[in-house]
């Protein structure tokens, strides 16, 4: 009988021994901060645009030409890539990348006209 008491003594001691250490709860973990992505700043968005506005006109010379040299350039062409040209110095960019794509349209529709059949 002295061996059970002995036992169950432990026994207690050990169960008291565990629910005394037992852990604390740990607090949940911080969620990461994260940041919402920026946007490109209105620097570089501007020069996107003059970028943008001196490619489209860079095409619209070289469409000029080419519709010039085969005698097929149409008067709106030629003033649309004036117009653009002013608005590249005026440092209008939409403005210009607007008329320099007309300006280039006009020029290859000038061309697209030389393969139509000739009116008598």
């Amino acid at each position: 009988m002295l061996e059970t008491s002995r036992l169950w003594g432990v026994a207690a001691l050990a169960l008291l021994a565990g629910c005394a250490t037992a852990p604390e709860p740990a607090a949940p973990p911080e969620a990461p901060r994260v940041e919402a992505p920026r946007g490109p700043s209105a620097e570089q968005l501007a020069a996107a645009a003059a970028e943008e506005a001196r490619a489209l006109l860079a095409q619209a010379e070289t469409d000029i030409q080419r519709a010039r040299a085969k005698r097929a350039l149409w008067q709106q062409a030629w003033l649309d890539l004036i117009t653009a040209r002013e608005a590249v110095a005026a440092k209008e960019h939409a403005r210009a990348a607007l008329h320099a794509r007309r300006a280039s349209d006009f020029a290859r529709l000038g061309l697209e006209q030389l393969t139509y059949p000739s009116v008598r």
